[in-house]
């Protein structure tokens, strides 16, 4: 069943639509102005869907298997403010010419959410694939470094803690490949 959603108009919104087809007409830069209207209508339909959005995609090489991973997750944070979290294992690589290219890796970025609580730091990290014992933990300064994978799937990230942490007492749980974490702040 396919959901059909309508979504309202905002005058502040197609205010801005208006102004970006304006712009449409400007060599190399129309379709700049294009994506931005279609990110706009992204962020509202994700204010619709209840504060977050995801989208992915896969580069599959000739062999039929897939060789990266590219997404986006786009969450409404405190105050509305949209936050933004790419995912995936293809990363942009500065060349010296100036342009920018892209590079797959072996290892993939996961998604990783964030609650700064009362008392303690929440993570939830999506890891689909891997097994517990995998995963490996590090702490370095407010900078919490997760790695985990085997042979097929390999995950790295450094996540910026929101405060200070005491390292020793957290409580771990993993389940259908959701990793949470609390961490209990330091005093």
């Amino acid at each position: 069943m396919v959901k059909k959603y309508k979504f309202k108009e905002t005058k502040k919104t197609d205010r801005a639509r208006e102004e970006l087809k304006g712009l449409e007409d400007l060599p190399l830069v129309g379709g700049l102005f294009k994506g931005l209207e279609k990110f706009i209508d992204l962020a509202e339909k994700m204010e619709e869907a209840g504060g977050e959005i995801k989208r992915k995609g896969e580069i599959k090489g000739d062999d039929g298997k897939i060789k990266g991973i590219y997404g986006f997750s786009i969450k409404s944070g405190i105050g509305n403010i949209p936050k933004v979290q790419t995912f995936g294992n293809i990363r942009p690589v500065e060349k010296k010419a100036g342009k920018r290219e892209i590079k797959i890796t072996e290892t993939r970025e996961p998604i990783v959410d964030v609650f700064d609580e009362k008392d303690h730091v929440l993570i939830v990290a999506e890891l689909p694939g891997v097994l517990e014992e995998s995963i490996k933990l590090d702490l370095k300064g407010d900078i919490l470094i997760l790695e985990a994978g085997d042979e097929k799937r390999k995950y790295s990230k450094e996540i910026l803690l929101p405060a200070k942490v005491d390292f020793e007492q957290r409580e771990t749980n993993f389940k259908n490949g959701i990793l949470e974490m609390k961490i209990a702040k330091a005093i």
